[in-house]
């Protein structure tokens, strides 16, 4: 392989820059905190456009919000979130628009009040919820239950359902998650910065020329050489980017805690099932999708000399990729499929459409699958599903957000 070309910086974006913070009641010290963050991701920002990397995005995620929002009733969580929004508005005195997390849902009377919340606030009431097991290794039911009814009451009262594109129910998930809406924070953690990065366009890249340059060789020297070359180009990239955020001059507010080395997909880059594809695969979804899927894995959990944090995984986010959003349509998957791939890789069932009438025990149903497996094989898995009223499976989505790929509505058996 030449080096010079998997060292092409435009082919590896910065995705996020991520911080995470504690709020509590006390109101007086928000301003001067989101203040910091923002300044601080901007100014991180400016070091890594010096430096030739493109930073998509700035976020800052909170601790649970029940700690800091007044969540007695919809009405004071809400004047709340009013005051939070105007701060944030004071903060975006840039191009870039800093994005917030209010951090986990905690209680059952906090998912009851979230769906209002997040159709008055959309992107800024970016939530999660972490589901734990019992003292019997069975998963809690009640707060799976109350979240499938959060999810249907956010998918009854948003356009399109799409308000469930700002909650995600989190199993065996840890905090310091740079992606929205998994993320949360704990106090005891401090202030941390995390990155994230979008890199599907440098896998595919790579593995391109890989195939030039070898032609048809043996299976396993083949996927040997699939393994090195990725890991070789996403290695170098995040060396690069430490050294970066190591040696910038600014503030030590925040400690540095890694990467999440998933990779990413958006709209505006190559799809994962690309990724596939120049692996030999014939299509997402096809025989050979698992053992792909596994290497992938593998090769985000190779990086070294720098904590990995959040999923560090592959990420099949079926309504934020345009291949897999196609693949829907083609009928090359479905849940199950979907779900299974997961065994091997992650992130679990996200941003998947299905039909609006789905029953609440269906939807509950597959968050315990999955859950259950997040738990059984200790990896990090979530559900972030959109019931989309009105629509059928098979029927296609007509979502209008710039954050989403309209798919086939897949059914839940």
């Amino acid at each position: 392989m030449t080096p010079l070309r998997y060292q092409n910086k435009a082919l590896c974006k910065v995705r996020t820059v991520t911080t995470f913070i504690s709020l509590d009641a006390d109101k007086s010290r928000w301003n001067e905190q989101i203040l910091e963050a923002s300044q601080y991701c901007l100014a991180l920002t400016d070091v890594f456009d010096a430096n030739g990397y493109e930073v998509q995005s700035i976020r800052i995620v909170t601790n649970p919000f029940g700690e800091y929002l007044n969540t007695s009733s919809y009405e004071t969580a809400r004047a709340d979130l009013q005051y939070l929004r105007e701060l944030l508005m004071t903060a975006n005195h840039s191009d870039m628009r800093v994005r917030f997390a209010i951090g986990e849902a905690q209680t059952l009377n906090e998912l009851l009040i979230l769906p209002e919340l997040i159709k008055e606030f959309g992107d800024l009431c970016n939530v999660c919820v972490n589901i734990s097991l019992d003292e019997f290794g069975i998963l809690d039911n009640t707060m799976i239950e109350q979240s499938v009814q959060a999810v249907q009451r956010i998918a009854a009262i948003t356009p399109r359902g799409e308000g469930n594109f700002n909650f995600t129910v989190n199993f065996n998930c840890q905090p310091l998650i740079p992606y929205f809406p998994a993320s949360y924070h704990r106090k005891e953690l401090g202030n941390k910065v995390v990155i994230g990065l979008e890199t599907p366009d440098l896998l595919v890249d790579v593995l391109k020329q890989y195939n030039q340059e070898k032609g048809t060789v043996e299976h396993n020297s083949q996927f040997n050489g699939y393994y090195h070359v990725m890991h070789q180009a996403l290695q170098y990239h995040i060396d690069m980017i430490t050294d970066i955020v190591k040696k910038a001059d600014i503030s030590d507010a925040f400690e540095f805690a890694g990467f999440d080395s998933s990779a990413a997909p958006s709209k505006n880059c190559a799809s994962m099932t690309d990724v596939y594809e120049a692996m030999g695969v014939p299509h997402f979804g096809a025989s050979g999708t698992v053992e792909a899927s596994a290497l992938l894995t593998r090769v985000f959990k190779s990086i070294s000399g720098v904590d990995l944090v959040g999923f560090s995984g592959l990420m099949l986010a079926l309504t934020e990729d345009r291949g897999l959003a196609k693949g829907s349509i083609n009928g090359d998957f479905d849940i199950r499929s979907l779900l299974t791939y997961s065994a091997v890789c992650g992130i679990g069932l996200d941003t998947v459409p299905i039909p609006g009438d789905t029953p609440a025990d269906k939807i509950a149903a597959i968050m315990r699958d999955t859950g259950t497996m997040a738990y059984r094989l200790n990896k990090p898995l979530t559900v972030r599903l959109f019931p989309v009223p009105g629509l059928k499976a098979g029927e296609l989505t007509a979502f209008e957000s710039d954050d989403l790929c309209n798919c086939a509505v897949l059914a839940v058996p």
